[in-house]
């Protein structure tokens, strides 16, 4: 699918929403760092995964209030970028990575339209962010250590994102097996699905039969040993 929109830039509209924005970024932080001066120890035979997965459920927890204030697009635009992946808002071409950019203006503007989480650390509890999205047309898991079975399952049960997803790649992300990818079949307009360096996917053949059977007119392409 081609790139949608002008080439209007979306780094802030005025100081009142740039200081609104670096306020709850630093609310953010202060609460982060809050919970790490929390920490009285780390249990030696604990190594810095220990600290890092504790440090990303951080990062993915639901703030309800957060939501309810700013709207579910710019609450799951701050998640994610929070979390390190990358959106892009229907009308634009340009990717906003930096959480410090996000923009300003009206809440009801800037609609999430595709999102790239490479290398990103999001996993299934913050999914619960994307459940008002209503415009997500294209999503990239690469390199997701955190993405389960799981987490498509419960992607796959968002009835807006049902609708809305055109496009979908999965790419090394090592946790996923055939049951996630089975549960995908539920996207029902989705038209391509990019399945790459997936280690866990053991049986592309009956994958292959099932989409073509749920979703007749989907381009899948196989990348899968």
């Amino acid at each position: 699918m081609g790139e949608r929109g002008g080439g209007e830039n979306i780094e802030g509209e005025g100081p009142a929403r740039r200081r609104d924005a670096a306020l709850h970024h630093m609310m953010v932080l202060g609460k982060i760092s809050r919970q790490l001066c929390s920490l009285k120890k780390i249990p030696r035979s604990c190594d810095s995964r220990y600290f890092w997965e504790w440090l990303n459920t951080v990062f993915n927890k639901v703030d309800h209030e957060r939501i309810r204030d700013v709207g579910p697009d710019r609450a799951a635009s701050e998640w994610l970028l929070r979390c390190g992946a990358k959106v892009r808002y229907c009308g634009h071409q340009k990717w906003l990575a930096d959480y410090n950019n996000l923009p300003g203006g009206s809440v009801d503007r800037y609609k999430i339209q595709a999102i790239d989480a490479t290398d990103s650390c999001i996993m299934d509890i913050g999914l619960e962010h994307m459940e008002g999205l209503e415009h997500v047309e294209k999503i990239t898991l690469c390199k997701c250590h955190y993405i389960e079975d799981n987490c498509l399952q419960r992607l796959s049960q968002l009835e807006k994102l049902r609708k809305s997803l055109l496009e979908m790649e999965i790419i090394a992300c090592g946790n996923v097996t055939d049951n996630g990818i089975i549960a995908l079949r539920h996207f029902r307009n989705l038209r391509y699905l990019f399945l790459s360096d997936l280690p866990g996917v053991k049986d592309k053949d009956s994958l292959a039969q099932v989409f073509k059977t749920a979703l007749p007119a989907l381009e899948l392409k196989l990348n899968l040993k």
